[in-house]
């Protein structure tokens, strides 16, 4: 696949030589306080909770499908999205990504290194505040296969041969809290069931720029210590499809070929008491492994 990622002098130029459609995925104070010229805020890409329902999921896509209408995108445009830096968002503009390409969007890229990285290039800024043309926004239904639900994870439980990553921090792997939002934000804390855990952070790695995304060889080494291959099947999860969309970003970029995401993710399973969860720290779920 052709990178997603592009570099803020590469967005300059592709702007002048293509119709793009560019977004904001930042809270509208940060927006408001200077944005690259032309984009559109959309900060619901960053704040919306998501459930895995039938329902949940229609209207998840119909948000969002008039959202990138109403930001102007048809299908011709290539749709750039960006935040501030790629470790300040918790993923956000990476989870707009995530949606525009589960609504089957065919042009996607993300701003590497955010609106920092364009603004340390001397790049324009401007405080004026667009009026897109609205857009009709087409759904394609076979792109949603990267969604999966509550259901469908549950499944994957304890099932040979897919491999359920969680993503969140340390502290939520282990079961100390249940949500960025908060240690109590949640009524449970820990983790689904025979997941492995690879913290979102690990995809990226410090430059003097701030934190890019590490090289295709770089993110397959990391799989690797958690046993994925580029033919593993990856089911995501976080708390709420950011950072996983961060990691989904990167494995889809390292060729990874089937990865999909809980969106629900903890926010959503963590409020069911019927579904299975493993608590505390991960040590007694290792040592059963290898009893087994």
């Amino acid at each position: 696949m052709t990178d997603v990622l592009i570099p803020a002098g590469e967005l300059a130029d592709l702007i002048k030589t293509e119709p793009c459609v560019i977004i904001d995925t930042r809270n509208p104070d940060a927006y408001g306080a200077g944005h690259i010229p032309d984009a559109v805020n959309v900060h619901d890409i960053f704040t919306y909770l998501a459930t895995s329902t039938p329902e949940g999921m229609t209207e998840l896509k119909t948000k969002f499908a008039d959202a990138f209408g109403a930001a102007g995108l048809s299908g011709e445009q290539t749709a750039v999205v960006y935040e501030q830096s790629m470790n300040s968002g918790f993923g956000q503009s990476c989870r707009g990504y995530y949606l525009l390409t589960m609504l089957g969007y065919p042009k996607v890229k993300v701003l590497h290194g955010g609106y920092d990285a364009w603004a340390a290039a001397g790049l324009p800024v401007t405080k004026d505040v667009p009026q897109p043309t609205k857009a009709a926004f087409t759904v394609v239904a076979e792109a949603g296969d990267i969604l999966i639900d509550a259901k469908a994870m549950l499944a994957a439980v304890g099932k040979p041969g897919i491999a359920i990553l969680d993503v969140r921090d340390v502290d939520e792997w282990i079961g100390d809290s249940s949500s960025p939002y908060g240690k109590d934000f949640c009524p449970r804390k820990g983790r689904i069931p025979g997941a492995v855990w690879l913290e979102w952070y690990r995809m990226m790695k410090p430059t003097a720029e701030g934190p890019r995304f590490k090289s295709k060889d770089e993110i397959l080494a990391e799989c690797a210590t958690v046993g994925i291959s580029q033919t593993t099947p990856v089911y995501l999860y976080c708390f709420k499809g950011a950072r996983a969309s961060n990691t989904f970003l990167a494995l889809k970029n390292a060729g990874v070929k089937d990865v999909r995401m809980y969106f629900g993710s903890w926010n959503e399973w963590s409020r069911d008491p019927a579904l299975p969860i493993e608590e505390g720290l991960p040590i007694a779920a290792a040592e059963t492994s290898k009893a087994a």
